[in-house]
């Protein structure tokens, strides 16, 4: 399954779930403060845009980190951090309703998957941190964002989790890659499943202590995640 298309199912899903919130439903507080469900949603909506004015710069030469440098400890750094929550903060306020963001994260999710149609292969581009990588790579990114923070709103709103099975299994595959040799094994050694590996080395669910020791123990350093 292409990139693109895991990225257009996931998208899907959170749409037909943010198009059946209520009001109250967005003011539900989530894992991540000071956002609520609205603000966790604008920053959703501005992330799964943004591909649409990458490609329409022009492509740098060549890709110079992929989908887990991406992650890195310098994209959540306190002030990087702080402007991108105040950011999605005032996107969120700017709508003056929840349905009408649930319509804009519609309409923005689909134009970004027509753009990534029309481009050439192997096409590199140039993210808002200045980092050049392929399109493929920074579509990654985008299933990571829809994936890890549709468990949030999950959470805030007290659902099972929708994670699309493609959008499960290509986020799992990101952590496993990022752990490297010091982590081949670690998921079947404490009987995680996929669901329980991203949530786990996310942070959505806490580490037991044994979980903790044999992590330490094995070195193992996951991506950063806000």
């Amino acid at each position: 399954m292409l990139t693109r298309d895991i990225f257009q199912a996931e998208a899907e899903r959170l749409s037909e779930v943010l198009a059946g919130l209520t009001e109250a439903d967005h003011q539900r507080p989530t894992p991540c403060p000071p956002w609520n469900v609205r603000g966790l949603a604008a920053h959703v909506r501005t992330g799964a845009g943004r591909v649409i004015g990458m490609l329409a710069e022009p492509a740098p030469p060549r890709a110079e980190v992929d989908a887990v440098d991406y992650f890195g400890p310098a994209k959540f750094a306190p002030q990087t951090d702080a402007a991108r929550v105040d950011s999605a903060q005032r996107e969120g306020d700017e709508f003056d309703s929840g349905r009408a963001l649930a319509e804009d994260f519609d309409r923005t999710w689909r134009a970004a998957y027509a753009a990534t149609g029309t481009a050439e292969p192997g096409r590199v581009v140039r993210t808002r941190h200045g980092d050049p990588m392929t399109l493929d790579d920074f579509l990654v990114t985008r299933v990571v964002e829809l994936g890890v923070h549709g468990l949030d709103l999950a959470t805030a709103l007290g659902r099972a989790p929708w994670l699309t099975t493609p959008a499960r299994d290509l986020i799992a595959g990101l952590l496993t890659r990022a752990a490297g040799v010091a982590g081949a094994g670690l998921a079947d050694e404490l009987r995680w499943d996929r669901l329980t590996l991203i949530a786990k080395a996310t942070g959505r669910r806490p580490l037991a202590a044994a979980e903790q020791a044999e992590i330490d123990r094995r070195g193992v350093r996951w991506p950063a995640f806000g």
